[in-house]
């Protein structure tokens, strides 16, 4: 009997954007990777990683290349942040107030010309078993709504996901077991948070 192959998938959430307060979703804004402690926490933390993935944002390859300088990722499109619609590029204290939801209802919430939760956890998902079949360590650094979209899938409740704290810089660990369930190992994990 041959034991399961591990993936051991770290998932970064990239270094503060240079717009701050503003909703970036599909903007491509820049970030602000001058904080070399953080990219060398992560890195040290992370390993070097077997494959390297990002999401397209700039701001997701930056910090991508702050981590791991000359190591070239996979440009992944399923792994872009939520699409907020109407609601990008506006100032977070200029939001619609939509009053209290219950998880399921926000998870289920689009602005006009965007996408729900939902929706980011089912374009992520067949990604995710993508990298699930890859032997040893996977790091894939993208946004916010990707990381928690993910650790809802994994929880097997989307909507749960909407409940973690997600830093910039951040390491969240899963581990997948000859490509099945993800097991959630540490989340929002960095020196900055008390890493």
């Amino acid at each position: 009997m041959h034991a399961a192959t591990a993936t051991d998938l770290y998932l970064i959430r990239h270094a503060p954007v240079t717009e701050p307060g503003i909703m970036a979703g599909r903007r491509d804004v820049a970030a602000d990777t001058s904080d070399s402690a953080a990219a060398a926490a992560a890195a040290a933390y992370c390993g070097t990683p077997d494959h390297l993935v990002t999401s397209p944002a700039q701001r997701c390859r930056a910090t991508a290349e702050a981590i791991w300088p000359g190591q070239e990722p996979q440009i992944t499109e399923a792994f872009w942040e939520q699409d907020f619609g109407e609601w990008e590029g506006m100032a977070y204290a200029d939001l619609p107030d939509l009053g209290p939801l219950a998880p399921y209802d926000l998870a289920a919430h689009r602005a006009k010309g965007g996408e729900s939760f939902f929706q980011v956890a089912d374009r992520i998902a067949p990604a995710l078993r993508d990298l699930s079949a890859r032997e040893g360590k996977v790091a894939l650094v993208a946004h916010a709504g990707v990381i928690r979209a993910t650790l809802g899938l994994a929880l097997t409740s989307v909507e749960a996901g909407l409940s973690f704290a997600v830093s910039n810089w951040s390491v969240t660990h899963l581990r997948s077991l000859g490509g099945g369930p993800w097991a959630i190992m540490r989340v929002n994990w960095g020196p900055a948070h008390g890493g």
